[in-house]
């Protein structure tokens, strides 16, 4: 390849529904266009494939989402064909049937393969699992998107230092700063959500799935309950769900616990900024390690107090009891604690927390930062490549 040839990079992930892969999957798509590359994002589609036309990315819908063998297999072809009419240079999977595909489509045609660690995954019974995970290890280069998840590759996947790139998830900083969020975009949500001054906000933010939390998070507010019966709260549970069961339940749940008056389940929200400006204490509840967890990182960036468990990431974005707290996985009670602790600041020190919080996320989780890192790892295996 000619260096006046205009380089092509392709993206791969099942599908463009709302959540961290699809978000930082654009956010490249954006700095990939910005840095001369041509971007293509190859998946099944989603209400975010508009997003990627208007950064001047260009979706390809092909049957990516499918974990059947078979499809797989046919998958190869599909994304040969379009590598190969595309040129395209390096291709880059988020996720572990995709990324099946592309590896051997990338083989087939002698292209960089890239990949990017974003979870655990988990291992499975007997670690039978770990077989179908280990393609996401076995890129050219492998992004791991904290220290947390750079210390399971090696541990769990043999993966060599040198073949890793430790590239942390990074946030939107014009978008989420409280400097950017007007007053009336704040009243329009609080009339929206019916909230009052004179009661404490909390929320959770993030798809609303069984191992985010939102249970526990219930049986927390229970025990703030029975420690003070007067106190008033309100605990917004903002994020999108495939499964109106799993609402019903925590609705339910909620109110068997006797703190179904605080809780309110928000499905949409097109104003996540203003959301955290009109909350006191941010949750991340996650009973599984998260891999990085962004709502941590926007939380902070707009200067909330961040509660979140003592595993995972979630240290590397936290500093303990400096910029938030962290609690023990699992346990209500020590969640309970923390909140207790968050909603108990008083005005300075909450200002003092938020100027500490936003500091520390413009140096550390910066998304211009985290797109050019990327942006350097596929120049890093072209040259590997071409040598």
């Amino acid at each position: 390849m000619g260096e006046t040839t205009k380089r092509v990079c392709l993206q791969v992930l099942p599908s463009l529904v709302a959540g961290g892969v699809e978000r930082g999957t654009i956010d490249v798509a954006q700095a990939l266009v910005a840095a001369g590359w041509t971007a293509l994002v190859a998946s099944a589609g989603g209400p975010m494939a508009r997003e990627l036309e208007r950064v001047g990315a260009r979706h390809i819908t092909l049957p990516l989402k499918t974990k059947n063998p078979l499809a797989i297999r046919r998958n190869i072809d599909l994304l040969a064909e379009v590598m190969s009419t595309n040129n395209v240079s390096v291709i880059h999977a988020r996720s572990r049937a995709p990324a099946w595909s592309a590896q051997a489509a990338a083989k087939r045609l002698n292209i960089p393969f890239v990949t990017t660690f974003h979870g655990t995954y988990g291992l499975g019974p007997l670690g039978l699992k770990k077989l179908y995970n280990r393609v996401m290890a076995e890129g050219d280069a492998v992004i791991a998107i904290s220290e947390f998840i750079h210390a399971h590759l090696m541990r769990e996947y043999g993966v060599p230092a040198e073949r890793i790139r430790l590239i942390h998830r990074g946030v939107e900083l014009q978008q989420f700063d409280p400097k950017n969020v007007s007053s009336q975009r704040l009243i329009q949500l609080s009339l929206k959500w019916r909230l009052s001054e004179s009661t404490p906000v909390i929320m959770l933010s993030g798809r609303i799935t069984g191992w985010k939390g939102h249970h526990l998070l219930i049986d927390a507010l229970a025990v703030l309950r029975q420690r003070d019966p007067s106190r008033e709260l309100r605990c917004m549970m903002v994020g999108p769900t495939e499964s109106t069961h799993l609402v019903d339940s925590l609705i339910s749940y909620a109110d068997a616990q006797n703190v179904g008056g605080w809780v309110q389940i928000v499905q949409d929200c097109n104003d996540i900024p203003a959301a955290y400006m009109v909350t006191d204490v941010a949750v991340s509840a996650s009973t599984d390690p998260e891999a990085f967890g962004r709502v941590v990182a926007e939380a902070q960036a707009m200067g909330r107090p961040v509660v979140a468990p003592a595993h995972g990431a979630a240290a590397e974005i936290i500093e303990p009891g400096v910029t938030g707290w962290l609690f023990t996985p699992r346990d209500p009670v020590s969640l309970a604690d923390a909140l207790q602790r968050a909603l108990s600041l008083s005005r300075d020190d909450r200002a003092q927390l938020s100027a500490r919080a936003i500091e520390r996320v413009h140096k550390k989780f910066d998304k211009v930062e985290m797109c050019a890192k990327t942006l350097a790892v596929y120049d890093d295996v072209l040259a590997m490549r071409r040598q």
